[in-house]
């Protein structure tokens, strides 16, 4: 069902993307200098589609990013779980295997009495 789904998606956000591209061929110039209008120090000059794809690329790199940062009190706790988990098996193991010379009677409620 995934795979349907992501056919179903993908296909037409593929032909999307590719008619913005073919359809905003012109170049750009990308300026970072809001001083300088007429020859800005910081600029680039790019096609309009490969600019919309970057933003959309970094756009989706920022969200990855805060996504992570945010979920790392999950993966702290997951770590802290699963350390507590190791510590508690190896208590079982422990206390399942027999003690060497150890008389089993101790064990008992009444000690020695019994059958």
């Amino acid at each position: 069902m995934r795979h349907i789904f992501r056919w179903v998606i993908g296909i037409p956000i593929t032909l999307l993307v590719v008619a913005f591209a073919v359809a905003n061929r012109q170049w750009t110039t990308l300026s970072l200098d809001p001083f300088a209008t007429e020859s800005p120090v910081l600029s680039i000059s790019m096609p309009l589609w490969l600019l919309f794809i970057f933003g959309v690329f970094v756009g989706i790199l920022v969200g990855w990013g805060f996504c992570w940062l945010a979920q790392g009190k999950h993966r702290k706790l997951a770590r802290e779980r699963g350390r507590e988990i190791a510590r508690l098996q190896s208590e079982i193991e422990t206390a399942k295997s027999p003690v060497a010379g150890s008389d089993n009677t101790a064990l008992l409620p009444f000690g020695d009495i019994g059958p």
